[in-house]
């Protein structure tokens, strides 16, 4: 696929993206690179992904990461239960190493996303988001699959891939990430929205909302997103499902009472809308009318 034929299906998708994010994409596409992108949380670093998905017409598979993930969590597991029911059938059976044998074959394998993955018959875009959540154990536990596309499994062996899987690896930052993971991956860095890109978002995934609102919208969120007060800076699925509230109860005209109504749309903690309703923010850069 070429640069601009990737672009033509990202736009398919209505991602807002600046050619920076192109370019590596389509690099880290066309080299096999992992790409590792970072940001805050809310920013759209899964989002990359899903449009990868959409546009190459190929299935996201999605590996939520968390403290404590394992192998059996993200490799595979075998089905125990499956098997104590082969036992006892079998339990006349002489031939016990065949049996043995017949016990870890692939019917009593159960795959998870990372094995998923890579034994598709068809590429798949596989997400592996907040990665910086797992344990840096798991991580090094990763660094096979990224750099040889290939795992070990005890009792079968070394698992290679029959397809490459376009690989996204999400971090918030929560924990410094090892460079042996960041040599193996492209990097992005997205930061929060601007106030063009932000509108332009707002119209892309919400064309029927008025125009006007939009850009009340949009400006209400920069400036709380700029205010050191506020702990949890809004996201960009937060400020859609905003507008959505707002065009729902059919305001056109964004005001501090209507802000107030549906701030908990926004914001989503008690301390962040105290501060709301205590020092009466109006966020709407000038154009709320009371």
């Amino acid at each position: 696929m070429e640069y601009q034929e990737l672009k033509a299906k990202m736009d398919k998708t209505h991602y807002i993206y600046d050619e920076t994010l192109a370019t590596v994409v389509y690099v880290a596409l066309k080299l096999g690179r992992p790409l590792l992108i970072e940001g805050a949380a809310g920013v759209g670093k899964t989002e990359v992904a899903k449009v990868m998905a959409a546009a190459l017409d190929r299935e996201l598979v999605r590996m939520q990461c968390y403290e404590g993930l394992d192998e059996s969590k993200a490799l595979y597991e075998w089905n125990y239960q499956k098997q104590l029911l082969a036992i006892q059938i079998n339990r006349d059976q002489t031939d016990r190493d065949a049996l043995t044998k017949s016990l870890f074959s692939d019917e009593y394998l159960l795959e998870r996303p990372l094995l998923q993955s890579i034994r598709a018959e068809k590429p798949v875009v596989l997400l592996i988001d907040e990665i910086d959540k797992a344990d840096e154990e798991f991580e090094a536990f990763l660094l096979e699959l990224l750099s040889e596309m290939q795992v070990s499994i005890p009792e079968v062996g070394t698992v290679r891939a029959k397809t490459v899987p376009f690989v996204v690896l999400t971090s918030n930052r929560a924990r410094p990430l090892s460079e042996a993971l960041r040599r193996r991956c492209a990097y992005l860095y997205i930061e929060y929205p601007d106030l063009d890109k932000e509108l332009a978002i707002l119209r892309a995934k919400l064309p029927h909302i008025d125009d006007k609102l939009c850009v009340q919208a949009a400006l209400a969120v920069q400036k709380l997103r700029a205010s050191e007060a506020i702990l949890k800076k809004p996201s960009i699925a937060e400020t859609l499902d905003w507008a959505a509230a707002l065009d729902a109860l059919g305001i056109r005209e964004l005001t501090p009472d209507a802000l107030r109504q549906t701030a908990g749309f926004l914001l989503k903690n008690t301390e962040d809308l105290d501060l709301l309703e205590e020092e009466d923010i109006c966020a709407c850069g000038g154009h709320c009318h009371g």
